[in-house]
C-alpha cells in the first residue's frame, strides 16, 4: 500500500547542500587542480597519507609533488573522462616515493580536476577480480525477483561481510520496504519494514541518481576538511561525485541513533529513476577495499540486468493476458449490444485479472451496477471532476475522498477506484470499486517525526523500533499491473462502444498480428542480446589483467554493439548507412586531428543483420588499431574504403599507414577470431586479415543481400573523433567457471546449430567444460544436413531461427534417425511447436552452462 504525501513537504535534510560539504572521510585524501593540474584545494591529510614533509600549498603544480609515471596515467585517465559524472579508477598507483601504493578516483567538478586516494590492498586485490564469474552465476538461472532480491542480499553479505544487507524498495509515494535481509542472527530484523520518505531526502535521492555508490567508514571518526574551503572566486567544491565525501550530520546522528558505525549503500536505478538500494549497514568500523567495492558495484549492474529481464518478462505476460481479454471481449461484443448488457460477463472476464469489490457504468446517462458501488446521485456528483481529466488516460486511487471532496457521501462504500473512460464524451465511464479498509503499517519508527517546518531544526528519531499505523479511508492500492491490463481495457472497450467500421476492425487485426509478431521479434532479438553479451564477458576474462582491463575491454565491446543497435532502431530496424558506424567508432578512439582516417567510395545502406557483425570487427579493428597500430603514435593514418562489387556485394578495406612496424601475433586473441570468422560464419562473407611491416591490411566482402541502397558519402566523412581514449585489447578465451561434473554419461559428440558466432564459441567453451569434447558446430541448414550424414551426432542443439532459414529440415533428419535435440531459441511461442518438431525439449535464450548441463543430463535417454 501507498501512503499519500504532500510533495512540497521538506524534510531537514532536504535543504541541506549535502553534495557542498568542504570535508572527507580520513580513510583517504583528495587533491584539486585547474585544468593544468596546478593544485587550489586539498585536504588537511594530504601530508600524512603522501608521506611528504608539509601540506602542498595552492598553487603548486601537480608534478612537483608526485611521481611523473603516476602523473601520465593521471592524465590518461583524464582523457578517458566522457560525460558530467564519469570517474575514472586506477588501482596500484605510486604517488610518491616515501607512501606505499593507492588506489585512486579521479573526477570533473565545475572545469576542475578532483583526485581521490586511499590505500591500495596489494594482499587482496589480485582476488577481488575473481569473485565476478561465481557471484554472477549464482544470478543467471533465477527467474523471480523475491528470490533474485533474496540471493542478491546473501551474496553482497558474503562479499563485502557486513553486519546487515539489504534490498530496500521504494514505493510510489516514496516510502521505502525492507524486501530482502541477511544479517546477523542476533539482530533485530528489519524485513518487512517501512521506512518513511523523509528518511531518504531528495537531496540525496538526487545524487543517488548520478554516483550509485556511497560508503561510510566509521560514524564516529571527525571528517577531515578541505582547505581552502571555498575556491578564489568564493565558490563551494561540488562533491557530488567524491567517493570521500563526509557525511552529513543529520545522516551521522540518524545513523547513531540505529547503533550503526559504518554503511555501505548502492543505487539500483531502473530506466533513470531508483527502483531502490542495496544498504549494508556494520556495528563497528568497516571499510572494505576500493578494488572489492568496485567488483560489489559491477555486482549490482548486474543485478539490475537481471531486473530489468524479470520486469520485462511480466510485461510480456501481461501483454499477452490483455490480448486474450481483448479477444474475449471483442467475440462476446460483436454483435453490437449495450455494454450494460453485459456486466456480468465483464466482472467475470475481469475477476482474475484485477481484483474488484464492484463495478459501474455511465454510458449515454444510463447507471448501471454490480457489487460495491456508489448511487447515481453520487456517482453523478463525482462526475464532472472526471471529466475534467485527460480523456485518453485512466484514472486510479486508493483515496478518492482525499482528491475529490465530493466522494465522501459514499466514503463507507469505497475508497479506491479505477475509472476508465470509455468514449469521447466524458461522461461515458466504467469504473472498479473496492472497500476501504482499516490496514495495519509496518513502519520503522513513528513515519509524523521525519517532517520538519521551515526554520526548525530537525532531531533524527533515535527509535527504530517496529511501529504500527492504522490507516484508514484507503483501500488497496492498484498494482502497476493492474493498471496495464485496465488501459489495455479501456482500449478495446473504446473500440466497442464506437462500433468500428468492417474496414476499420480488419486494419485493426491486421495491425494486431503485426504487433504480435513485432513483439516475437523483439523478444527473440532482446534474448539474443543478452546472450551475446553473457558470452562476450565470457570470452573476454582471459585477456583481462585486473578490474579495470576487464570493465575496459567489455564496455568497449558493449559500448560497440549499443552504438550499432541506436544506428538501426533510428530507423526502426531499417537499413542503416556504414559510414556512420565507422565515424561512431573513430569519434571515440581516434585522436584529435581531423586527418587520422579517411572515408573513400561511395556509402551504402547495411541490414540489421550484418550492421550488429560489422560494429564488432571494426570496434576491434580501431581498438588494435589504438593500441598497437596506426593510432597508437601521432603520425599514423587508416583508409576504410567502401565498394560495390558487379555482383552488389560491398567490399570493404582497412589499410593502415604511418604507424610503428607491425609483428603477426604469437597467440590468437578473441579480438583476432571476430575480426576473421565473424563475417564468414554469420553472413556467409569473406575476411582476409594481413600483419605487413607497413601496417594492418584486411579486406572483407559481405554478400549483396545485406546491401541496400548506395548513398553519397557525407561531406565530413574524413573528420576524425574529437575524444581520446584507451583502447581495450582484444579478448582471449574462455575462464567460465564449470560446475560439479554430471552425474549422468555425457554423449561422445554433440552437434551444435547457431548462427550467431560468439553464442556458438560460449557454448562450445561450456560443453568443453561440462566435459563433451567432440563438438560439431554449424551454422546453415545445408552445411549441417552434410555433417548429421557423414558423422551423425549422439545429441544436438538447434537454434530455430538461422537468419534466411529454419531448422525445420534439420529437425526432420535428427528426427528420422532417432537422435536427441533440444530447441534454442528466444521466441516464447516455440513451446506449441514442441511435439511437431519431435524435439525433446527448449532451452530458452539467454542460457548457460547450467541450462545446457540440464539439457544433456535429463533429456537423453
Amino acid at each position: 500500500m501507498n501512503i499519500s504525501y504532500d510533495p512540497k513537504t521538506l524534510t531537514e535534510c532536504d535543504r541541506e547542500p549535502i553534495h557542498h560539504i568542504a570535508a572527507v572521510q580520513s580513510f583517504g585524501a583528495m587533491l584539486v587542480t585547474n585544468s593544468e593540474w596546478v593544485i587550489s584545494q586539498r585536504s588537511v591529510n594530504c601530508a600524512k597519507l603522501l608521506a611528504i614533509d608539509a601540506l602542498p600549498e595552492p598553487g603548486t603544480k601537480l608534478d612537483d609533488l608526485i611521481k611523473p609515471a603516476a602523473l601520465k596515467a593521471l592524465r590518461e585517465a583524464a582523457s578517458r573522462l566522457e560525460g558530467a559524472d564519469a570517474v575514472e579508477r586506477l588501482f596500484g598507483l605510486k604517488l610518491t616515493e616515501g607512501a606505499d601504493l593507492f588506489d585512486c578516483a579521479l573526477h570533473c567538478s565545475d572545469g576542475k580536476y578532483v583526485l581521490e586516494f586511499e590505500p591500495h590492498d596489494a594482499s587482496g586485490y589480485a582476488d577481488h577480480l575473481m569473485l565476478t564469474g561465481p557471484a554472477l552465476a549464482q544470478l543467471e538461472p533465477i527467474r523471480d525477483l523475491d528470490t533474485l532480491c533474496r540471493k542478491t542480499a546473501q551474496i553482497v553479505r558474503q562479499m563485502l561481510g557486513y553486519d546487515r544487507v539489504m534490498i530496500y524498495k521504494f514505493h510510489p509515494d516514496e516510502s521505502g520496504e525492507v524486501v530482502a535481509e541477511e544479517r546477523r542472527e542476533d539482530l533485530q530484523p528489519y524485513l518487512g519494514m517501512r521506512y518513511p520518505r523523509a528518511d531518504i531526502p531528495q537531496q540525496a535521492r538526487a545524487l543517488f541518481r548520478r554516483n550509485r555508490f556511497r560508503v561510510i567508514e566509521d560514524m564516529d571518526v571527525p571528517p577531515v576538511l578541505i582547505e581552502p574551503h571555498l575556491s578564489v572566486k568564493g565558490e563551494a567544491l561540488d562533491m557530488s561525485m567524491s567517493v570521500l565525501r563526509a557525511p552529513a550530520e543529520v545522516h551521522v546522528q540518524y545513523m547513531r541513533n540505529m547503533g550503526v558505525k559504518a554503511s555501505l549503500t548502492i543505487a539500483i536505478v531502473r530506466h533513470g529513476e531508483l527502483w531502490g538500494l542495496i544498504s549494508c549497514h556494520h556495528y563497528e568500523p568497516r571499510l572494505p577495499a576500493y578494488s572489492l567495492r568496485t567488483v560489489a558495484e559491477m555486482f549490482s549492474q548486474m543485478f539490475s540486468l537481471m531486473l530489468d529481464r524479470l520486469l520485462i518478462d511480466r510485461s510480456e505476460e501481461l501483454r499477452s493476458r490483455g490480448r486474450a481479454l481483448h479477444d474475449q471481449l471483442m467475440v462476446r461484443l460483436a454483435g453490437g449490444a449495450k455494454l450494460s448488457e453485459h456486466l456480468p460477463m465483464l466482472e467475470k472476464l475481469l475477476k482474475d485479472l484485477i481484483r474488484h469489490d464492484g463495478i459501474s457504468i455511465l454510458m449515454d446517462e444510463n447507471y448501471t451496477t454490480s457489487g460495491v458501488a456508489p448511487t447515481k446521485e453520487h456517482f453523478l456528483a463525482i462526475s464532472p471532476i472526471l471529466g475534467s481529466m485527460p480523456i485518453s488516460e485512466t484514472f486510479s486511487t486508493s483515496a478518492i475522498q482525499a482528491q475529490i471532496p465530493q466522494a465522501i457521501a459514499f466514503k463507507d462504500v469505497a475508497a479506491g477506484a479505477l475509472a476508465l473512460p470509455i468514449s469521447r464524451s466524458p461522461r461515458d465511464y466504467l469504473v472498479l470499486w473496492r472497500r476501504p479498509l482499516i490496514q495495519q503499517v509496518t513502519w520503522a519508527g513513528d513515519p509524523e517525526k521525519a517532517v520538519a517546518s521551515p526554520g526548525e531544526r530537525l532531531q533524527p528519531r533515535g527509535s527504530f523500533d517496529a511501529w504500527e499505523q492504522t490507516v484508514e479511508g484507503q483501500s488497496e492500492e492498484w498494482s502497476e499491473d493492474e493498471l496495464q491490463i485496465a488501459e489495455g481495457l479501456r482500449v478495446t472497450l473504446l473500440e466497442v462502444v464506437l462500433r468500428m467500421t468492417d474496414e476499420i476492425a480488419r486494419e485493426r487485426k491486421k495491425s494486431q498480428e503485426q504487433q504480435e509478431l513485432l513483439i516475437a521479434e523483439l523478444n527473440h532479438r532482446v534474448r539474443n542480446i543478452l546472450n551475446l553479451i553473457s558470452s562476450l564477458v565470457q570470452q573476454s576474462k582471459g585477456a583481462a589483467r585486473d578490474v579495470t582491463d576487464f570493465a575496459g575491454i567489455i564496455g568497449g565491446r558493449i559500448a560497440a554493439l549499443a552504438s550499432a543497435h541506436d544506428n538501426i532502431t533510428r530507423e526502426n530496424w531499417a537499413p542503416a548507412p556504414l559510414s556512420t558506424l565507422v565515424e561512431s567508432e573513430f569519434a571515440a578512439y581516434a585522436a584529435g586531428s581531423e586527418n587520422r582516417y579517411r572515408l573513400i567510395g561511395a556509402d551504402v545502406l547495411v541490414t540489421p543483420e550484418a550492421y550488429t557483425v560489422l560494429a564488432l570487427v571494426l570496434h576491434e579493428l580501431v581498438t588494435n588499431s589504438v593500441k598497437y597500430g596506426a593510432l597508437s603514435n601521432e603520425t599514423g593514418r587508416i583508409d576504410v574504403s567502401i565498394t560495390l562489387s558487379s555482383s552488389g556485394a560491398l567490399k570493404l578495406g582497412w589499410r593502415e599507414d604511418g604507424g610503428p612496424p607491425v609483428k603477426p601475433p604469437k597467440r590468437r586473441s578473441f579480438g583476432s577470431i571476430i575480426i576473421e570468422r565473424s563475417i564468414p560464419f554469420e553472413l556467409s562473407g569473406e575476411a582476409d586479415l594481413r600483419f605487413t611491416l607497413g601496417g594492418v591490411e584486411a579486406d572483407f566482402v559481405i554478400p549483396a543481400r545485406f546491401i541496400g541502397e548506395v548513398l553519397p558519402l557525407p561531406q565530413d566523412a574524413a573528420k576524425a573523433g574529437k575524444s581520446v581514449r584507451q583502447a581495450a585489447g582484444a579478448g582471449g578465451a574462455s575462464n567460465s567457471n564449470a560446475g560439479d561434473p554430471p552425474k549422468r554419461s555425457l554423449p561422445d559428440r554433440v552437434l551444435l546449430v547457431e548462427d550467431n558466432m560468439i553464442i556458438a564459441l560460449g557454448t562450445e567453451d561450456n560443453l568443453r567444460l561440462l566435459g563433451v569434447e567432440d563438438i560439431d558446430v554449424q551454422s546453415t541448414v545445408a552445411g549441417t544436413l552434410e555433417s548429421i550424414r557423414s558423422e551423425p551426432p549422439q545429441f544436438a542443439i538447434l537454434d530455430f531461427n538461422l537468419g534466411t532459414e529454419s531448422s525445420l529440415a534439420i529437425s526432420e533428419e535428427l528426427r528420422a534417425r532417432n537422435i536427441p535435440f533440444v530447441i534454442a531459441t528466444g521466441y516464447s511461442e516455440i513451446d506449441d511447436k514442441i511435439g511437431n518438431l519431435g524435439a525433446q525439449g527448449v532451452i530458452q535464450k539467454p542460457y548457460g552452462l547450467e541450462e545446457i548441463e540440464l539439457a544433456l543430463t535429463t533429456l537423453i535417454d
